[in-house]
């Protein structure tokens, strides 16, 4: 009986060890990647991953693919891996042959007198929302005057017209989605804490979010000012005052 126990306990023990990641301890993000199979691996993007080298963080099906760097920390922890992502980087783009971290600082001056700039990594239509694996980092002899120094600065916006692949981004390039169109029916909403009221208009002009527009009564024919909110969706009276006042963006991220 004692020897089963002693079995029982030595399998268990096993199957523990088993199951437990393989810990590392302290990792480095690495300055480039080699995925040349398209697959991204916490080898890929750690020095010292050991081993959960091995362990699949996403595919590469395009040019690039964009990580959100704490989605990345948490699997390389479940991993045995310790990442305190010192420099907070909040996205990790990953491109063929090589990767560049993207964060709130500008990104960095590259060697022999380029700089790095941010890309289109494919061609956007008019109206497009750029989407964080649409950009890329290249190099470039010079940056435009307006170009971001941050990818979260264009990630989220509509393309103002269309842009081609390899192009450098400018962020007169792109606005805030539009969400209501000139001629549609609009809900506008009128409250002041205590009364809500609601009507049916049709918005006299195209908006996004945050923008100020005209919309019209069908049945009395007046006019009325109000602020877009959303898909189909407007305020008028205190809440656009406040909205106006305090100058809100209301642009998808």
């Amino acid at each position: 009986m004692a020897r089963a126990v002693i079995r029982l306990c030595a399998g268990i023990a096993a199957a523990l060890v088993l199951a437990a990641p393989a810990f590392a301890g302290p990792v480095t993000l690495r300055a480039e990647v080699n995925d040349a199979d398209g697959r991204v691996t916490l080898g890929d993007l750690f020095e010292g991953a050991g081993g959960a080298a091995d362990v699949l963080v996403a595919n590469r099906t395009g040019p690039t693919v964009v990580l959100d760097a704490r989605a990345v920390q948490v699997m390389a922890h479940r991993a045995g891996l310790q990442w305190d992502n010192p420099q907070g980087f909040r996205r990790i783009m990953v491109r063929g042959g090589g990767a560049t971290t993207a964060s709130t600082a500008a990104s960095p001056a590259a060697a022999r007198g380029n700089v790095e700039v941010l890309a289109y990594g494919r061609s956007l239509s008019a109206g497009d929302i750029v989407q964080p694996e649409d950009l890329v980092w290249a190099k470039a002899v010079g940056a435009p005057s307006d170009a971001p120094r941050d990818a979260n600065q264009i990630i989220g916006l509509a393309a103002r017209r269309p842009l081609r692949e390899g192009a450098l981004v400018s962020t007169r390039d792109v606005s805030a989605p539009v969400v209501i169109k000139a001629g549609e029916m609009v809900t506008v909403t009128w409250s002041d804490g205590y009364v809500t009221l609601t009507m049916q208009g049709k918005a006299l002009k195209t908006a996004a979010a945050g923008d100020t527009l005209n919309i019209q009564n069908p049945a009395s024919k007046k006019v009325i000012e109000a602020v877009a909110t959303g898909p189909g969706a407007a305020v008028t009276g205190p809440e656009a005052q406040r909205l106006k006042a305090a100058g809100s963006q209301f642009a998808a991220r």
